[in-house]
């Protein structure tokens, strides 16, 4: 018996395996950010120094940043309906997620981001000695 299954359903199991293997792997997802600031004042500068560093230890270059200046290009933040600056949003992976300030809170843009706890530092100990 011929197998009747027509080109189209395989290419569509092979894009589902391939999605499921994205969603079960998702060390591998990279994240998409756009980080809205008013030009390069002490506020904008410092959110994006905050986020570059967490991103940097925590991603390991698994990112995409989009810096986006609301002076410059006003109707981006209208299209995302930024009312605040600087506001930080998670493009993906979904869900959609926004943070606003200065980005100086390492554990709330960690858990805003929904990124994996760093390993706390290991330290020596003493062997203790009974006398």
């Amino acid at each position: 018996m011929a197998d009747k299954r027509s080109p189209h359903k395989t290419s569509t199991t092979k894009k589902f395996e391939e999605a499921l293997a994205r969603i079960t792997e998702p060390q591998n997802e990279k994240y998409v950010l756009k980080l809205y600031i008013t030009g390069m004042t002490r506020r904008s500068q410092e959110a994006l120094r905050n986020l570059d560093r967490i991103c940097g230890e925590r991603l390991a270059g698994n990112y995409e940043l989009e810096v986006i200046d609301i002076y410059q290009q006003p109707s981006l933040a209208r299209g995302d309906q930024i009312v605040a600056v600087p506001t930080l949003i998670r493009k993906l992976p979904l869900p959609l997620r926004r943070m606003i300030g200065d980005l100086s809170q390492e554990d709330r843009i960690v858990l805003g981001l929904d990124l994996k706890q760093k390993a706390a530092p290991r330290t020596k100990r003493r062997k203790r000695t009974e006398r």
